[in-house]
Protein backbone atom coordinates (compact mmCIF):
# COMPACT_ATOMS: atom_id res chain seq x y z
CA UNK A 1 0.00 0.00 0.00
CA UNK A 2 1.84 3.11 -1.33
CA UNK A 3 0.39 6.06 1.41
CA UNK A 4 1.98 9.61 1.20
CA UNK A 5 1.69 10.67 4.99
CA UNK A 6 1.63 14.91 5.50
CA UNK A 7 3.15 16.45 9.02
CA UNK A 8 1.21 16.95 12.08
CA UNK A 9 -0.56 20.73 12.34
CA UNK A 10 -2.36 21.92 15.57
CA UNK A 11 -6.18 22.13 15.05
CA UNK A 12 -8.58 24.17 17.13
CA UNK A 13 -12.55 23.48 17.20
CA UNK A 14 -15.36 24.10 18.59
CA UNK A 15 -15.34 20.84 19.80
CA UNK A 16 -11.55 21.06 21.71
CA UNK A 17 -7.59 21.83 20.59
CA UNK A 18 -6.75 18.72 18.18
CA UNK A 19 -4.00 17.28 16.39
CA UNK A 20 -4.57 16.58 12.94
CA UNK A 21 -2.27 14.53 9.96
CA UNK A 22 -2.93 13.28 6.52
CA UNK A 23 -3.02 10.19 4.49
CA UNK A 24 -2.70 10.22 1.08
CA UNK A 25 -4.08 7.02 -0.92
CA UNK A 26 -4.30 7.34 -4.64
CA UNK A 27 -6.72 10.48 -5.07
CA UNK A 28 -8.10 10.30 -1.57
CA UNK A 29 -6.83 12.24 1.17
CA UNK A 30 -8.09 10.78 4.49
CA UNK A 31 -7.68 12.78 7.74
CA UNK A 32 -7.12 11.46 11.09
CA UNK A 33 -8.19 13.89 14.37
CA UNK A 34 -6.61 13.08 17.35
CA UNK A 35 -6.08 14.33 20.74
CA UNK A 36 -2.54 15.03 22.21
CA UNK A 37 -2.53 12.27 24.76
CA UNK A 38 -3.71 8.91 23.02
CA UNK A 39 -4.11 6.71 25.67
CA UNK A 40 -2.97 2.70 25.29
CA UNK A 41 -6.55 1.58 24.20
CA UNK A 42 -7.21 5.04 22.71
CA UNK A 43 -11.28 5.64 21.73
CA UNK A 44 -11.85 5.51 18.03
CA UNK A 45 -14.15 6.74 15.48
CA UNK A 46 -13.88 6.00 12.03
CA UNK A 47 -15.83 8.54 10.05
CA UNK A 48 -16.71 8.22 6.28
CA UNK A 49 -17.30 11.39 4.50
CA UNK A 50 -21.01 12.58 4.51
CA UNK A 51 -20.13 15.98 2.30
CA UNK A 52 -24.55 16.55 2.50
CA UNK A 53 -24.59 15.84 6.67
CA UNK A 54 -20.84 16.55 7.32
CA UNK A 55 -20.67 20.03 6.06
CA UNK A 56 -24.25 20.86 4.54
CA UNK A 57 -26.10 19.24 7.20
CA UNK A 58 -28.50 17.01 5.78
CA UNK A 59 -31.04 15.37 7.67
CA UNK A 60 -31.71 12.91 5.89
CA UNK A 61 -29.13 10.92 7.75
CA UNK A 62 -27.46 11.08 11.25
CA UNK A 63 -23.42 11.26 9.84
CA UNK A 64 -23.19 15.02 11.34
CA UNK A 65 -24.42 13.93 14.58
CA UNK A 66 -22.44 11.24 14.51
CA UNK A 67 -19.27 12.87 13.21
CA UNK A 68 -20.29 15.78 16.10
CA UNK A 69 -20.31 13.40 18.67
CA UNK A 70 -17.24 11.92 18.42
CA UNK A 71 -15.42 14.82 18.30
CA UNK A 72 -16.54 15.91 21.47
CA UNK A 73 -16.52 12.10 22.87
CA UNK A 74 -12.37 11.98 22.20
CA UNK A 75 -11.99 15.28 23.15
CA UNK A 76 -13.28 14.02 26.43
CA UNK A 77 -11.76 10.71 26.74
CA UNK A 78 -8.32 10.83 24.47
CA UNK A 79 -8.99 9.62 21.27
CA UNK A 80 -8.73 10.03 17.31
CA UNK A 81 -11.47 9.99 14.26
CA UNK A 82 -10.22 8.57 11.21
CA UNK A 83 -12.33 10.91 8.34
CA UNK A 84 -12.65 8.45 5.28
CA UNK A 85 -12.86 9.89 2.16
CA UNK A 86 -15.53 7.31 1.03
CA UNK A 87 -18.51 9.86 0.26
CA UNK A 88 -21.58 8.32 0.06
CA UNK A 89 -20.93 4.80 1.05
CA UNK A 90 -17.93 4.78 -1.34
CA UNK A 91 -19.88 5.36 -4.16
CA UNK A 92 -18.93 9.00 -4.89
CA UNK A 93 -21.31 12.41 -4.43
CA UNK A 94 -22.32 11.95 -7.81
CA UNK A 95 -24.12 8.58 -7.68
CA UNK A 96 -25.14 9.49 -4.17
CA UNK A 97 -27.21 12.35 -5.80
CA UNK A 98 -28.00 10.27 -8.28
CA UNK A 99 -29.07 7.75 -5.12
CA UNK A 100 -30.99 10.65 -3.33
CA UNK A 101 -33.14 11.08 -6.61
CA UNK A 102 -33.74 7.20 -6.59
CA UNK A 103 -34.41 7.76 -2.85
CA UNK A 104 -37.08 10.48 -3.77
CA UNK A 105 -38.77 8.47 -6.39
CA UNK A 106 -39.44 5.68 -3.12
CA UNK A 107 -36.11 3.18 -3.04
CA UNK A 108 -34.17 2.95 -0.06
CA UNK A 109 -30.91 3.57 0.60
CA UNK A 110 -29.86 -0.04 -0.16
CA UNK A 111 -32.05 -0.46 -2.85
CA UNK A 112 -31.16 3.23 -4.84
CA UNK A 113 -27.38 1.60 -4.40
CA UNK A 114 -28.75 -1.89 -6.48
CA UNK A 115 -30.18 -0.15 -8.89
CA UNK A 116 -27.02 2.20 -9.36
CA UNK A 117 -25.07 -1.28 -10.35
CA UNK A 118 -23.57 -1.04 -6.53
CA UNK A 119 -23.47 -3.11 -3.29
CA UNK A 120 -25.09 -1.84 0.14
CA UNK A 121 -21.63 -0.77 1.02
CA UNK A 122 -19.03 -0.02 -1.24
CA UNK A 123 -16.36 0.76 1.72
CA UNK A 124 -13.33 -1.10 2.54
CA UNK A 125 -11.42 -0.30 5.82
CA UNK A 126 -7.26 -1.41 4.55
CA UNK A 127 -6.13 2.10 5.05
CA UNK A 128 -7.16 2.41 8.77
CA UNK A 129 -4.70 -0.89 9.46
CA UNK A 130 -2.45 0.94 7.81
CA UNK A 131 -2.82 4.17 10.08
CA UNK A 132 -2.85 1.76 12.79
CA UNK A 133 0.27 0.40 12.40
CA UNK A 134 1.46 4.18 11.71
CA UNK A 135 0.53 5.26 15.09
CA UNK A 136 1.75 1.72 16.71
CA UNK A 137 -1.86 1.31 18.04
CA UNK A 138 -2.78 -2.73 18.53
CA UNK A 139 -5.56 -2.37 20.73
CA UNK A 140 -8.72 0.26 20.46
CA UNK A 141 -12.34 0.66 21.70
CA UNK A 142 -14.45 1.60 18.72
CA UNK A 143 -17.54 4.04 18.81
CA UNK A 144 -19.78 2.29 15.64
CA UNK A 145 -22.88 0.39 15.00
CA UNK A 146 -21.76 -1.07 11.80
CA UNK A 147 -20.47 -4.44 12.28
CA UNK A 148 -18.75 -4.52 8.66
CA UNK A 149 -16.18 -2.10 10.97
CA UNK A 150 -15.88 -4.62 13.80
CA UNK A 151 -15.02 -7.50 11.63
CA UNK A 152 -12.89 -5.42 8.92
CA UNK A 153 -10.40 -4.54 11.34
CA UNK A 154 -6.90 -6.39 11.94
CA UNK A 155 -6.24 -4.29 15.47
CA UNK A 156 -7.81 -5.67 18.68
CA UNK A 157 -10.92 -4.09 19.33
CA UNK A 158 -11.36 -4.15 23.52
CA UNK A 159 -15.10 -2.78 23.43
CA UNK A 160 -17.63 -0.88 21.06
CA UNK A 161 -19.43 1.46 22.13
CA UNK A 162 -22.75 2.23 20.03
CA UNK A 163 -23.52 6.42 18.64
CA UNK A 164 -27.08 6.48 18.68
CA UNK A 165 -27.20 10.12 17.85
CA UNK A 166 -29.22 12.49 15.30
CA UNK A 167 -32.71 10.66 15.05
CA UNK A 168 -35.05 13.01 13.22
CA UNK A 169 -38.66 12.61 10.99
CA UNK A 170 -36.42 12.72 8.53
CA UNK A 171 -33.86 9.89 8.88
CA UNK A 172 -36.15 7.58 10.67
CA UNK A 173 -36.54 5.20 7.20
CA UNK A 174 -32.98 5.60 6.68
CA UNK A 175 -32.06 4.08 10.18
CA UNK A 176 -34.40 1.20 10.05
CA UNK A 177 -32.72 0.29 6.67
CA UNK A 178 -29.25 0.85 8.64
CA UNK A 179 -30.55 -1.70 11.30
CA UNK A 180 -32.59 -4.06 9.24
CA UNK A 181 -30.93 -4.29 5.71
CA UNK A 182 -27.10 -3.79 7.12
CA UNK A 183 -27.57 -4.98 10.25
CA UNK A 184 -26.31 -1.72 12.05
CA UNK A 185 -26.38 -2.24 16.07
CA UNK A 186 -29.28 0.69 16.37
Amino acid sequence: MNIEVSKQAKLPTTHGEFIIQSFKEGIKEHLVIFTKTLDETPMVRIHSECLTGDAIGSIKCDCQAQLNYALDFINEHNGMVIYLRQEGRDIGLLNKVNAYNLQDSGLDTVEANHQLGFADDERTYEVVDFIFDYYKINQIKLLTNNPTKLNSLKVDIIQRLPIQVGETKENTDYLKVKKDKMDHLL
